[in-house]
């Protein structure tokens, strides 16, 4: 008798080969899909090479040997392609500049031969991670893949800044310490979400531990807008957001100490930044506006006042090497009582000077700021006025030469007028430190200043010298990661 074949055997074989076949074309799917991530992978590794030729250049460092770039094959995707072709006229270019700049080097662009053998593994490596393999029996993870988080991740980035002044200063007060350390400062910043991120600044002053700024920002918002919420620097001129030790002179102008505090002009509050979408003769406009509660006697007396401050920021880029800066700022702020109102207007301009193929190497700065002081005490209103001026000239990565005129009046009760000349020569240079978790950066200045102080408001805590008495201050400022 005949058997009569199974008639789901056609069926099951049928089956078979479609899943062979979709097998093949998955297979062939992730060999494409690979080779693509390589070469994307070798565009990436050929711009970081062109990064660091270029950093290393405009730090003044001749490169001992030709540039060398990974090879690539056409994709084609014509995006890609392209991508890959103005790379290489780059690369090209500046080898050339390079060539120029550095004799002895040859304009030539090395091309690393490729090796078939590792884009093979590489493709076998993807096959089996895509199949489901043992991550461990595969091989090297691909570039850019993350495994499990480490504690070290979790860790806020920290940095140590050093303030070490030497001070000679002749007079009928000298100085009872040559040497000593005007301030330390720890930062720590750490990303808590991908739109936020927070920071702290603590400060140490002789036996005296604070806060300079803690907040948090948050990027992203509606607008293209950020928002601060904490402690921080308020917006006004150009140098009051710029901690102390990173100062041209190394002292804040005379019209902030008289006109804000001490220290510059520091709140507790909100803060909304929004860069304008709106622009003015080829101008980038910021805005900020700050709703905050400040703790300054100039402004709000003896008590912590409420104070609301806005600033425009416009930009104007007049050549590859020249730009210009102006800013408008205003404030105001009631006592509790009213028994004191203080209303600040400024204007402040930046004009920037730097050569070009040389980075912030070189630059010569012109910078001037000026205030208005309205404020009504039980019933008596004052004007009082203050300005700086500056000139900041970079000669190249190390040696720096600047010169500011002071002159503010006292904000409030009789009138008292105090000006200063203060000069400055500052020489830097890098030292070896150990990386603490990111970006360290070592930094030795001398500051040498010579000028003269008029009025008795120049006596306070800041050793400076009383009035009418010249003096020469020498001062040795050691940074880490300033900002």
């Amino acid at each position: 008798m005949k058997e009569h074949g199974n008639p789901g055997n056609g069926w099951e074989r049928l089956l078979q080969r479609a899943l062979l076949a979709a097998v093949i074309l998955i297979a062939a799917g992730v060999t494409r899909v690979t080779a693509q991530e390589a070469r994307i992978d070798s565009l990436t590794s050929n711009l970081a090479r062109l990064t660091a030729r270029l950093d290393s250049l405009e730090l003044g460092v001749c490169p001992a040997a030709p540039l060398r770039l990974a090879s690539w094959q056409p994709t084609g995707d014509a995006a890609t392609d392209s991508l890959a072709t103005a790379i290489d006229r780059l690369a090209e270019r500046l080898e050339r500049v390079a060539a120029t700049d550095c004799p002895g080097l040859q304009a030539v662009v090395e091309v690393e031969p490729v090796d078939e053998f590792a884009a093979i593994r590489a493709a076998a490596d993807s096959a089996a991670k895509a199949a489901g393999a043992d991550r461990d029996t595969v091989g090297t993870p691909a570039p850019g893949a993350r495994g499990p988080r480490n504690l070290n991740d979790l860790n806020p980035e920290v940095s140590v800044t050093g303030d070490v002044r030497a001070e000679v200063r002749d007079g009928q007060n000298p100085p009872e310490n040559n040497f000593f350390i005007r301030e330390i400062e720890f930062a720590f910043q750490a990303t808590l979400d991908p739109v936020s991120k927070a920071k702290v600044f603590m400060t140490t002053e002789g036996d005296e531990i604070g806060i300079e700024e803690a907040y948090v920002y948050w990027a992203g918002l509606p607008l293209n807008s950020r928002g601060d919420f904490g402690k921080f620097r308020n917006e006004v001129g150009d140098l009051n957001r710029i901690h102390l030790h990173a100062l041209p002179q190394g002292e804040y102008p005379l019209v902030y100490s008289r006109f804000f505090g001490a220290d510059g002009l520091e709140s507790v509050g909100l803060s909304l930044y929004n860069p304008l979408s709106l622009t003015l003769a080829g101008g980038t406009h910021e805005l900020w506006l700050q709703g905050t509660t400040v703790d300054s006697d100039p402004i709000g007396g003896d008590s912590r006042q409420f104070m609301l401050l806005g600033r425009l920021k416009n930009f104007w880029q007049v050549s590859p090497s020249t730009f210009f800066q102006l800013g408008v700022t205003a404030l105001g702020a009631n006592s509790s009582a009213d028994t004191l109102q203080s209303r600040i207007v400024g204007a402040d301009l930046r004009f920037t000077i730097r050569p070009p193929r040389t980075g912030a190497r070189r630059q010569l700065t012109i910078r001037t700021e000026g205030y208005l002081f309205h404020s009504t005490e039980r019933g008596v209103t004052l004007d009082r006025y203050g300005l700086f001026g500056d000139v900041e000239f970079r000669l190249d990565r190390r040696w720096v030469f600047t010169t500011r005129f002071d002159w503010a009046e006292a904000p409030r009760g009789p009138i008292d007028t105090e000006w200063a000349v203060v000069p400055t020569m500052a020489c830097r240079w890098s030292l070896p430190s150990a990386r603490i978790v990111t970006r360290p950066i070592d930094e030795t200045c001398f500051h040498i200043r010579d000028g003269r102080r008029r009025g008795d408001a120049c006596n306070g805590a800041d050793a400076r010298p009383e009035g009418g008495h010249d003096f020469d201050d020498v001062r040795l400022h050691r940074t880490r990661n300033p900002r």
